[in-house]
């Protein structure tokens, strides 16, 4: 009996030794993996809040903030002018960018489109309770202005909403004609009726094209377009040289040197002075060498 009580005695004391041994194993290695984890959250990317559209949107279309959700996004990788919050009190935390505030129920519209989920920024819509067209384009201080074209003169089918374009004007100056560079990297805001950046229409030429320009821009351009032609250069969308003054008349352009006009020799005259009386005369008198 004694014997079987020490078997089982020796048995116990094994398995609650395994046990332990066990037990030591399974703790070191979840201590391990949470270690593992924590550090993998260190180095990971962190992200922050970005509104999306939750559904295609096409320009012009209105929207609210049930067509809209919040997504996670690499922290630095986040597109300039973008939302970070749907809705938000004003006077609250200044890190939240709303695309409404707290009681706005105006919608707001797409002024290019959007596709699922890609973000919306606050350069391709409008303010709360503005369609999409040209006066949500314009910048403040800035004013809209018509310039009439075709197909030579308006860069033949494109033009977009939203390229800048050089304006020349073409007239005469003087008795010749001329055509001279009166603005640089105009903004154009609509194309025929068009403010809408993603038309399909490739092969479309525009009759009229608007853009976008300071008051005295519009009287120097007014004024242009009485007087003469406005023909347009499309501006490259990286293309940030300065232009400086370019003046072109018939003679530069082909070369023609104005010589000045050669003077007739003036005859020669001669003459003799005497005193009459006390008075000084000069008479002429044939000229010898």
């Amino acid at each position: 009996m004694r014997l079987v009580f020490g078997l089982v005695l020796v048995l116990g004391i094994g398995l609650a030794g395994f046990a332990v041994y066990m037990a030591q194993g399974f703790i070191e290695k979840t201590r391990a993996e949470r270690d593992q984890l924590a550090m993998e959250q260190a180095q990971a990317t962190r992200l922050v809040d970005v509104v999306v559209a939750k559904k295609e949107l096409l320009y012009g279309d209105r929207f609210t903030r049930d067509d809209l959700e919040v997504v996670k996004w690499e922290e630095g990788k986040v597109p300039e002018g973008a939302f970070n919050t749907i809705v938000a009190p004003q006077g609250g935390d200044a890190a939240k960018v709303p695309v409404f505030w707290e009681g706005e129920t105006r919608p707001r519209a797409a002024m290019r489109s959007f596709l699922p989920f890609e973000p919306i920024l606050a350069s391709r819509v409008t303010e709360p309770g503005v369609d999409a067209g040209i006066t949500a384009r314009l910048s403040p201080g800035m004013r809209a202005f018509t310039i009439n074209v075709d197909t030579s003169s308006g860069v033949s089918g494109f033009l977009r909403p939203g390229d800048k374009v050089d304006v020349y004007w073409s007239g005469r100056i003087g008795d010749q004609d001329a055509t001279k560079l009166i603005d640089t990297a105009v903004k154009l805001i609509a194309i025929d009726q068009s403010a809408d950046a993603d038309r399909s229409e490739e092969t479309m030429v525009a009759r009229t094209v608007t853009i976008e320009a300071k008051p005295e821009q519009v009287a120097s351009l007014a004024l242009a377009q009485q007087t003469g032609r406005l023909t347009l250069a499309l501006v490259g969308a990286n293309d940030t040289q300065q232009v400086g003054a370019i003046e072109i008349d018939r003679s530069k352009l082909l070369g023609i040197v104005n010589e000045a006009p050669v003077q007739a020799p003036q005859a020669r005259v001669c003459s003799i002075r005497t005193n009459k009386g006390g008075e000084i005369i000069d008479a002429p008198i044939p000229c010898t060498d």
